[in-house]
């Protein structure tokens, strides 16, 4: 999975980690970081830095993506962006071709992540990943809302987060290799 903020105790932080908790036991996840990317620019993908070609690696070696991301005004924050450039690249060679994705976000707004993940959803579309349609995951959430172990403390909320992880393990085994 993959996190779209730079804070290390972000809610989107805490949300990854209550889908993780949430998630199906025969399910394993690794954090892929991103926040030490340099901004893409094509004459870095010349010699692809070695960050880079980690994080293309760890996420061409995962059975699925997620995505976990807040809306920084109205948009997808730059270091999501970012990684998701450095995935793409070099031309040709894009990470996310055929990759199952699943979106998630959070915020303490009532808009939520709507914004985006709708953004998401259309460089998604373009770089050919195939995307989770539903459940949606657009949370409202503060920090009290995760215990010690990870797990949303709301009762909705965790029931929420436990259907959509099992609907993205039903959506990683539909392109199972």
């Amino acid at each position: 999975y993959l996190v779209g903020s730079a804070s290390e105790d972000s809610l989107n932080r805490r949300l990854a980690h209550a889908l993780v908790a949430a998630a199906p036991s025969s399910m394993e996840f690794v954090e892929a970081p991103i926040v030490d990317l340099p901004f893409y620019r094509p004459e870095l993908a010349r010699e692809f830095p070695e960050i880079g070609a980690r994080l293309k690696e760890t996420v061409e070696g995962a059975d699925g993506v997620i995505l976990v991301t807040p809306e920084y005004n109205r948009g997808v924050p730059a270091v999501l962006r970012n990684a998701l450039d450095w995935l793409s690249r070099p031309m040709g060679l894009n990470s996310l071709t055929g990759k199952p994705v699943m979106i998630a976000g959070a915020t303490p707004g009532a808009v939520g992540t709507a914004v985006a993940q709708s953004e998401l959803r259309t460089v998604l579309g373009f770089l050919n990943a195939h995307l989770m349609g539903q459940p949606e995951l657009y949370i409202r959430i503060r920090k009290e809302q995760f215990d010690e172990s990870g797990r949303a403390t709301t009762p909705g909320t965790q029931e929420l987060l436990e259907r959509a992880m099992g609907a993205f393990e039903a959506h990683l085994a539909s392109f199972a290799r």
